[in-house]
């Protein structure tokens, strides 16, 4: 009998059109932000062949440039387009407004490119427009219900990421909360998420603590290098990196704020490979560092001390050094790639000469293959034969 209540509620959940459906926004454990606040990088085409070779499939854009979109297309690689944040108290506004976005930027490019998310502007809460953090409820839930109307809600996931600034206090992790400004406009915001199934996205930067608190934070913490690593007191779990412990934080404050079961997803982190006077751990030693131990680390495809089941998932931050990006040094150099497209540093992928190099290695190859090698003899030769003709 109850085996057949099950299979009767399983039909009843797989053939109601109002059950709840989940879109999900990424595949395993590794993806990267795709910035292009530069006029010398290289060009969306290029830019896919450097990602399939390095076989990062999530990828994050903070727009939806249609050349970014159309070089996307067929590659399997999956994308998070961004609405910025200029647009968000616009989307607050008006619903139709919403729906247009959503149709033309996102629904337009389905199912060729493959868009699995939306994330509605970055780093709203907690900054210094007030009027753009109260828009910003309401502008998710119109983006969100546009994707409703259009019939790709449980393919297109709606999400906004957070910076650090949203919390009170992260250290020990177990102390963490939102702040008072921040969290009565968090809550609701975290109610809509939870419904809808989506995570809490958290720009999550180690390089920032360390620079803000050299002689706070040991940097082989900070770098998941050997160290004694700290203890929370509270719940008396042990932490060998700072990037697990800001992840905990997180967890932490929102278990204050009634959504234990909320995953969190890091939508960026990284380390710069050149600063100011005033950033001296932005080398291209501690980038390298960084970048490498934290690609072994999510490889391993664990949780943190505070949610061991729940695989880590991480964006970094970003594929490619922007210029022209404001503020300090720092900001100009997370790339893992130069703008020519040769690596900042090795940490186990090609540049787009490798690629190229590779690539015409791989047709001479299939030249020889198919019979048709010549050898380096064998073509002089027959210039020289022509040349005699002449």
């Amino acid at each position: 009998m109850k085996i057949l209540l099950r299979f009767l509620f399983m039909l009843l959940v797989i053939f109601n059109p109002n059950a709840q459906q989940t879109a999900r926004a990424f595949t395993g454990t590794y993806g990267i932000n795709y910035g292009r606040i530069a006029d010398n990088i290289p060009s969306p085409d290029k830019v896919v062949k450097l990602l399939r070779a390095a076989k990062i499939k999530n990828v994050r854009i903070y727009d939806a440039e249609p050349s970014v979109l159309n070089a996307f297309k067929g590659t399997g690689l999956e994308l998070v387009v961004g609405l910025p944040n200029g647009f968000v108290k616009e989307m607050s506004a008006n619903a139709d407004h919403a729906l247009n976005w959503v149709k033309d930027n996102v629904k337009a490019f389905l199912p060729d490119t493959r868009i699995v998310g939306i994330a509605v502007g970055n780093e709203v809460l907690g900054g210094s427009d007030n009027e753009m953090e109260v828009a910003l409820l309401n502008a998710v839930k119109n983006v969100y219900n546009a994707t409703k109307k259009l019939g790709i809600s449980d393919v297109v996931q709606i999400s906004t990421a957070h910076s650090q600034a949203v919390f009170a206090d992260s250290f020990p992790p177990s102390y963490c909360v939102f702040k008072d400004g921040v969290a009565q406009l968090m809550k609701p915001l975290l109610e809509f998420f939870s419904k809808i199934g989506s995570p809490f996205c958290l720009n999550a930067y180690p390089f920032l603590a360390y620079t803000y608190n050299p002689d706070k934070i040991d940097i082989n913490y900070a770098l998941f290098q050997p160290n004694e690593g700290i203890v929370d007191n509270k719940t008396h779990l042990h932490y060998d990196n700072l990037l697990d412990a800001q992840i905990d934080a997180a967890y932490a404050a929102l278990e204050d704020a009634g959504f234990r079961k909320m995953e969190v997803i890091v939508t960026e982190t990284g380390w710069a490979s050149d600063g100011d006077e005033n950033e001296p751990a932005a080398t291209p030693s501690n980038a390298r560092t960084y970048n490498y131990n934290l690609r072994k680390r999510l490889a391993k495809r664990k949780g943190t001390p505070l949610r061991p089941k729940k695989m880590l998932k991480a964006y970094i931050f970003a594929l490619f050094n922007e210029y022209q990006k404001p503020g300090q040094s720092s900001e100009k150099n997370f790339g893992l790639f130069k703008a020519d497209g040769s690596i900042s540093y090795d940490v186990g992928f090609s540049g787009l000469q490798d690629i190229s190099a590779a690539s015409s290695l791989l047709s001479l190859k299939g030249i020889q293959a198919q019979g048709y090698y010549l050898s380096a003899t064998a073509i002089t030769t027959s210039i020289s034969i022509l040349l005699s003709r002449l």
